[in-house]
């Protein structure tokens, strides 16, 4: 599917909707380089097969340390001052969405009461929050450049939503489940950069297509369970029930700890071959989708474990 995740791929940092480094070849002389399908990849004469290659009257072109780095088969190394993306700037705009998002969150739990005389009402504006974010960023999704006005926009609107459901797990269902929920996404999110930075998840073409294939056999049982719960009533299959139910949730978070890898490989790439500066908002976004879907499905495992009791 051409777009980006969660639960679908991405689009930013990769042409033909591929991830960056996946066609990765050995250079000459060096380790291997992603070229082929990437954007960003600069070639062994650094103008070819890029739009971000360096021309021949680039004023960095006789740089000693490019042409050096060139040689042993690894990224030129941009100045800063060419505005290509850096690890700064995907930490800001991925904070800056996180930071929308969580405060309308806690807006929409203050000012949206989950008690019985209110629930409904609430719980219609947390839908249709829902599904102004999911347009804005299918939106997103297929546009080629980013647009923070729709990231940005996007985490609003499913902060409101977010604040909306954690409201009612928590005061209806299961006592501290949002705080639970964020806990188990931070432990997740930090569990799975040390893993990728220790090299324990290796993201290849093969690790790609098994999580894009899980991910969209995950969604279509969803999908199915839920037409068999909108025209059948109960629960559908039961997927998201009882034992069945708990048993889809860690799949679920598995598949959310997958993507975060994924998104950690295609930061990494975009700042190796010089994406650039607005891509991070790509970054952002993407990580932002990831960590919604973890933190959904660990509050749905909670919410499930405590209706079992």
């Amino acid at each position: 599917m051409r777009s980006r995740n969660p639960v679908f791929s991405r689009r930013g940092f990769s042409r033909d909707n591929g991830y960056a480094g996946f066609n990765a070849a050995p250079q000459a002389g060096g380790p291997a380089v992603a070229t082929q399908g990437n954007p960003y990849a600069q070639g062994t004469q650094g103008t070819q097969g890029t739009p971000y290659a360096q021309p021949a009257g680039n004023p960095y072109a006789q740089n000693p340390y490019a042409q050096q780095d060139l040689q042993y088969g690894t990224p030129p190394q941009a100045p800063a001052t060419t505005g290509r993306m850096t690890m700064d700037d995907v930490v800001i705009r991925t904070g800056s969405t996180l930071g929308v998002l969580v405060v309308t969150a806690a807006l929409a739990w203050a000012l949206l009461p989950v008690d019985d005389a209110n629930i409904g009402r609430s719980y219609g504006i947390g839908i249709g929050a829902a599904l102004i974010g999911m347009v804005l960023a299918l939106v997103q999704s297929f546009k080629r450049k980013a647009s923070p006005a729709l990231i940005l926009s996007y985490a609003a609107f499913e902060g409101v939503f977010l604040g909306v459901v954690s409201s009612v797990v928590d005061n209806r269902i299961a006592d501290g489940a949002a705080m639970q929920a964020v806990i188990g996404t931070m432990a997740v999110f930090a569990g799975v950069l040390i893993a990728y930075k220790a090299g324990w998840i290796r993201v290849n073409r093969r690790f790609y297509g098994f999580v894009m294939a899980a991910a969209l056999g995950f969604v279509f049982l969803m999908m199915v369970n839920l037409l068999f719960a909108v025209f059948g009533g109960g629960d559908g299959l039961g997927f998201r029930s009882g034992a069945l139910g708990v048993v889809f949730g860690i799949v679920g978070v598995i598949l959310g700890a997958c993507f975060l890898a994924l998104d950690f490989k295609q930061v990494e790439d975009g700042l190796a071959y010089g994406a650039p500066r607005e891509e991070a908002w790509l970054a952002a976004f993407g990580l932002t989708l990831t960590l919604v879907w973890i933190y959904l499905e660990f509050l749905r495992l909670i919410a499930i474990l405590n209706s079992n009791d």
